[in-house]
């Protein structure tokens, strides 16, 4: 039993493989033998079918499928078969003949309709196509052929009626929008100017504007969360909220996403707002834990800051209830005060509080680059691995990997870092996936023809006291690559990140300096959109409105791939002084 599974497996993938490169006869001969001996599997007539047309056989083509109908008369979708043999053959008012009786074969409930519209689907035969789903639809209230309709709008270039039937079908059942956001998702983009994206809006907007329906408000949330419009998305949330008054989680969710895209100002704003309406502890703490991040980002007034963190542990105790806070305030006190010999004490206490395996796994992943901070590496690299270990494919275990070849990297340990990193690059985590795609591209584009790696381990030493904040030695280290390996593959990276430690410096004509040598000393190197961007950013910050306008433009115009290209527009288009509602 299992030796003629696996053959005929095996002349099923031979048959697909000829079928694929072209070579219709074999791939005919052995569709042929398999469809006598499995007359009941439409797959392989499908194919036998589809082979004889490429060859041009149509007679034969046509008695196969007449004979299969003789024998299956219900099959009426065969019909369309039937008629799409003709049409290649331009014969066409036979092919319509036949079309037309495959959509009047469509009984009362519609059961055959299904594989009539597919078939005219599957032949690129639309308008037929829409007419099978429509009928069935019309003969059968129960059937809901809407997806199929839209796809169909979609494959016609009619993105306005894909776009209404998707809205239509969420007028009547409200269970379909997850479904539906996927879909529209493959047409939209992060570009707010986007054809599509404008399209969509004025399309949803339109509904709203006659009903109030929670799904249009939180289909246009969705949108904007696409296009990084935050404060706009908060409209959304907002209004939807005032309507049910009961969970904040969708508030509170959209507070996250605006923080960890830099979008400072609504991330206020959304917590202070579920500050004044929520009674629900775990969103109280939350909105104060990031109204503490924010402080941390935009102030330099530390004592204020850690006299924050003082006010919440004194309010909330250190429990298992406020672990987010002390894994904040473990960071604070390593990366801003400097003092990790204390953030150790207190994550390991954390340690021992009573805590599921995911917080533990979160203390010790933090414990870990502190640790990291400290230069003690193989301790690290202890936590690190077992959260590895404890959690498998989960996202802190990814989390924790790239931590590992991180830390590997710093150690000069490129090799095993690299075996990381290729697992990483197809992390169901996004960022982790970049974040191990960049790490990899600065190992292995500086590896070539450097056996030893003496430009490779001076940067990730410098890459190490930047993530120390030692920025002063950083750029010390990194002024040595460039001194000593001008014209290496390293130099533009070396560049680059010395011009980011100016920054946080606020040397910025220093870091100007760096963005400009790196587009003089190559125009086609992979970092140039980067340091043009960079340089349009330089300039907004010091309010040289024409300087910045100007480096903008240059990415509008002459790196239309660049993933700067969106953010880019949006600004420029602001500095000009567009209208950007």
């Amino acid at each position: 039993m299992f030796n003629s599974l696996f053959l005929l497996a095996q002349e099923q993938q031979m048959a697909y493989d000829y079928f694929r490169k072209g070579e219709y006869e074999k791939s005919a001969s052995i569709y042929k033998t398999l469809y006598e001996k499995n007359n009941f599997n439409s797959n392989y007539l499908n194919r036998l079918i589809d082979c004889y047309q490429q060859l041009e056989s149509f007679d034969t083509a046509q008695e196969l499928i007449e004979n299969h109908i003789k024998k299956q008369p219900r099959h009426t979708h065969f019909l369309v078969e039937l008629g799409y043999n003709y049409e290649l053959q331009h014969q066409q008012e036979k092919a319509t003949t036949y079309y037309k009786k495959a959509l009047k074969s469509i009984d009362k409930k519609g059961v055959s309709g299904y594989s009539v519209g597919k078939t005219f689907q599957n032949n690129h035969l639309l308008e037929y196509a829409m007419q099978a789903y429509k009928v069935v639809m019309d003969k059968n209230p129960n059937a809901n052929y809407s997806f199929q309709i839209a796809q169909i709008y979609g494959e016609k270039g009619d993105v306005q009626s894909m776009f209404d039937t998707y809205l239509n079908t969420i007028e009547k059942d409200e269970n379909h929008l997850k479904t539906i956001q996927r879909y529209v998702g493959k047409f939209i983009t992060d570009d707010s100017e986007n054809e599509y994206n404008i399209l969509f809006k004025k399309s949803v907007l339109k509904r709203l504007q006659t009903n109030q329906k929670n799904s249009w408000n939180q289909l246009l949330s969705w949108l904007f969360i696409h296009q990084k419009q935050y404060g706009k998305a908060f409209i959304q949330e907002k209004a939807l909220y005032k309507r049910s008054l009961e969970s904040m989680s969708d508030i509170l969710g959209l507070g996250e996403i605006a923080f960890d895209n830099k979008d400072y100002q609504t991330t206020q704003n959304i917590f202070n707002y579920i500050l004044k309406n929520s009674k629900n502890l775990e969103e109280i703490v939350s909105s104060k834990l990031y109204l503490l991040y924010i402080s941390i980002e935009i102030s330099d007034d530390i004592t204020h800051v850690d006299n924050q963190f003082q006010k919440l542990f004194d309010e909330y105790g250190k429990t298992t209830n406020t672990l987010e806070i002390q894994i904040a305030y473990a960071d604070f006190l390593t990366f801003k005060k400097r003092e990790p010999t204390k953030a150790i004490a207190i994550l390991k206490e954390a340690l021992e509080l009573p805590s599921n395996k995911y917080q533990k796994a979160a203390i010790k992943i933090k414990l870990g680059d502190v640790l990291v901070f400290n230069s003690r590496f193989n301790e690290a690299l202890i936590y690190y691995s077992q959260v590895q270990t404890q959690l498998k494919n989960h996202v802190l275990a990814q989390k924790a990997r790239f931590k590992v070849a991180q830390t590997s990297y710093f150690k000069s340990d490129f090799d095993w870092a690299e075996v990381q990193l290729k697992v990483l690059k197809g992390s169901t985590s996004q960022l982790i996936a970049n974040d191990a795609l960049d790490l990899s591209l600065i190992i292995n584009d500086n590896s070539v023809g450097d056996t030893i790696k003496t430009a490779l381990k001076l940067y990730a030493k410098a890459d190490l006291l930047a993530y120390q904040n030692k920025n002063i030695q950083a750029i010390d280290s990194l002024s040595m690559i460039l001194r000593n390996h001008k014209g290496h593959a390293i130099e533009d990276e070396a560049l680059f990140k010395q011009a980011e430690l100016f920054e946080k410096l606020k040397q910025f004509d220093k870091a100007e300096s760096n963005y400009l040598k790196i587009i003089e000393i190559n125009a086609e190197d992979i970092l140039v959109d980067d340091a043009y961007y960079q340089l349009g950013e330089l300039h907004l910050k010091q309010n040289n409105i024409e300087k910045a306008t100007a480096y903008y433009q240059k990415i509008i115009f002459d790196f239309p791939s660049s993933i700067h290209l969106v953010e880019a527009r949006k600004k420029y288009r602001k500095l000009r002084g567009d209208d950007l509602q």
